[in-house]
């Protein structure tokens, strides 16, 4: 390659890497504007805009990067949650929307905040941090006008608000106490005194608790008595069991929201990753419509206060995130965001195709495959394994899985054992020592690409983030000569160090999914990918946060120095500005650049030199 086609491809990769995405819509209470987070100047910032559309106006410039932002029902204020130094140490602030009079509510320094809401009169923030006690989440709420904070529930899990009642005397909010198995709680003032609503017999998920309009009743999302999540309900006035409002045997209910009058519901349905949005009505329980997405996914739903409107986040594998809105009446969309994508022709951009296929034992799997839109298969592929291990592969915009297919490598993104979106038992079949059959899926895998002629046996890479990270580097070690390079992305290696480095309440809850490490210790040695990177003999390429308190920087740095040590051809970038995850524009491009490049000279470069 020579020195000019190396800088073109370069170029290229940072121009997909700057394609930008907005998130976190929220009206104003008089509906007219909405604030929102976006990373139009490299790094993720509260914006506001004109709900009939206009240039959109900066709010913040935080030091930290921003993950959300709610407006008060007051009008007065902005809640902000944001990562200083990119960690997952969050705070909470709140400022004026014209950006002014920035006060700090939470504590800072190593405590982990989430922003959970408004009181409905604005007088109040309510949040979950573990300020009190590191492993575990408890729930908070903050006057605004003197700064006091009021803890209001005991410790043990981790605790989120799900929803305040209109007077902010009542609350729901949800407890995990381990992965995979959650409960919802009604808490009153002025003790705060907590009632669990959703007895059931473990494992099973409750999730976006919402009081009904007239408080009567609790909807939430569950899957108690059936395999894929549906919409339920239960009555706050007698002891009557939950009642399923709406379900599919096709799909698993991802998301939903009520309007201010309770008398239409918003819900997402997950189809393998793919998302369609019903409009219900809640008065006979039939649907008013679908709507017709411009792409495949659709999240963070939120009515205008006077519930004509709703604002949406849209996605989907050619299609940047960006803020959209529904006109209920007519059902008619309209983007509201635009951000910029200098020198990428979206339309040039390669969509998913949705494949299925057995694994080792024969259960069915399922798996997005990428395409280069020149040249014929078999390709050469990289394999990318998401995150969670309860996340999803979805047909999310992805500027890596771009920057590779226009390179002509393909992406094959599987959801082997594990994953979410495919029902309850399936999310927990890579439970403790079930993880060794989640690792036979990689194989599994990419035996199937190669059987069906979409990849090249010689020219297979793999890669992934966080526990796909993980995944990684268990497959370059349990399948050495599969992979012709790796690239791992803050991935847990060693489940012991993983356990007394990460944060406490992850830790905590952590123990039913990868195994305990008080009575699990040689299960959790034989499942980490550290004691055996002996067998590895692809070259690795490590990415990683300093500040990362997910899964701290040691892990990487475990990795590094094995496979050093070996002599093996091993690349090690560690961003100092950046925790579980790259957000800030410059990382993100240097990582992407890096990663294309690696995989151009492992999986083409190498293979006809």
């Amino acid at each position: 390659m020579t020195i000019e086609s190396a800088r073109e491809i370069s170029e290229a990769i940072a121009r997909m890497a700057k394609v930008g995405r907005c998130w976190s819509p929220s009206f104003a209470p008089d509906g007219t504007e909405l604030a929102f987070v976006s990373d139009l100047t490299g790094s993720p910032q509260v914006w506001r805009v004109p709900a009939a559309g206009g240039f959109p106006a900066a709010v913040t410039a935080f030091d930290g990067q921003v993950s959300q932002v709610i407006w008060s029902p007051a009008g007065d204020w902005l809640a902000v949650e944001s990562a200083p130094g990119g960690g997952m140490n969050s705070q909470i602030d709140i400022v004026r929307p014209d950006g002014s009079d920035r006060r700090r509510l939470t504590a800072g320094g190593i405590s982990n905040n989430w922003l959970g809401g408004w009181a409905k009169d604005g007088g109040a923030v309510f949040f979950s941090s573990n300020t009190d006690t590191l492993d575990s989440m408890a729930c908070f709420r903050t006057a605004i006008e003197t700064g006091a904070a009021e803890k209001l529930t005991s410790a043990g899990g981790t605790a989120t608000i799900e929803d305040i009642s209109a007077d902010g005397a009542r609350l729901l909010i949800k407890r995990v106490a381990y992965r995979g198995d959650s409960d919802v709680f009604l808490l009153d003032a002025p003790t705060w005194r907590e009632q669990l609503l959703t007895t059931h017999e473990p494992p099973a998920s409750h999730e976006n608790a919402r009081f009904s309009n007239d408080e009567k009743y609790v909807l939430v999302i569950s899957n108690h008595d059936a395999d894929m999540a549906c919409l339920c309900r239960r009555s706050l006035e007698n002891d009557a069991p939950w009642e399923t409002l709406r379900s599919r045997q096709d799909a698993e209910l991802a998301e939903f929201t009520l309007s201010s009058d309770g008398e239409l519901a918003a819900l997402v349905w997950n189809i393998a990753g793919r998302h369609e949005l019903e409009l219900l009505s809640l008065a006979d329980l039939e649907s008013r419509r679908l709507i017709e997405l411009p792409g495949e996914i659709v999240e963070s739903l939120r009515f205008s206060p006077d519930g004509s409107t709703l604002a949406m986040c849209i996605t989907g594998a050619r299609t940047p995130q960006e803020i959209w809105l529904l006109n209920i009446e007519n059902g008619s969309l309209e983007r509201l965001t635009r951000s910029p994508h200098v020198g990428v022709n979206l339309e040039q951009l390669v969509g998913a195709s949705l494949l299925e296929y057995r694994a080792h034992d024969g259960l069915a799997l399922t798996g997005l495959h990428y395409a280069p839109a020149g040249g014929d298969a078999p390709y050469p592929t990289v394999l990318s394994f998401h995150g969670g291990p309860e996340g999803q592969e979805q047909p999310r915009f992805r500027y890596d899985y771009q920057a590779l297919l226009a390179q002509g490598i393909a992406v094959f993104a599987p959801n082997v054992r594990g994953s979410s979106g495919f029902g309850k038992r399936f999310v927990n079949l890579d439970n403790g020592a079930l993880r060794f059959d989640a690792i036979q899926d990689i194989a599994s895998t990419a035996q199937f690409l190669i059987d069906n002629g979409l990849a090249e046996a010689s020219r297979l890479g793999i890669m992934g983030g966080s526990y796909g990270g993980y995944m990684t580097m268990a497959g370059l070690a349990a399948f050495p000569d599969v992979f012709a390079a790796g690239v791992n992305l803050y991935g847990v290696v060693n489940f012991k160090t993983f356990f007394e480095r990460t944060e406490p309440w992850m830790a905590s809850i952590s123990k039913i999914e990868y195994g305990d490490p008080e009575t699990e210790g040689d299960l959790l040695d034989a499942l980490s990918p550290i004691h055996k990177l002996a067998r590895v003999k692809a070259p690795t390429l490590v990415l990683h946060g300093a500040n990362d308190t997910n899964v701290p920087v040691h892990e990487a740095e475990q990795v590094v120095a094995a496979l050093r040590k070996r002599e093996l051809p091993v690349e090690y970038i560690l961003f100092p500005d950046e925790g579980h995850g790259f957000y800030n524009e410059n990382n993100r491009v240097k990582a992407a650049v890096a990663i294309v490049n690696w995989f151009v000279k492992y999986l083409l470069v190498a293979d006809t030199a």
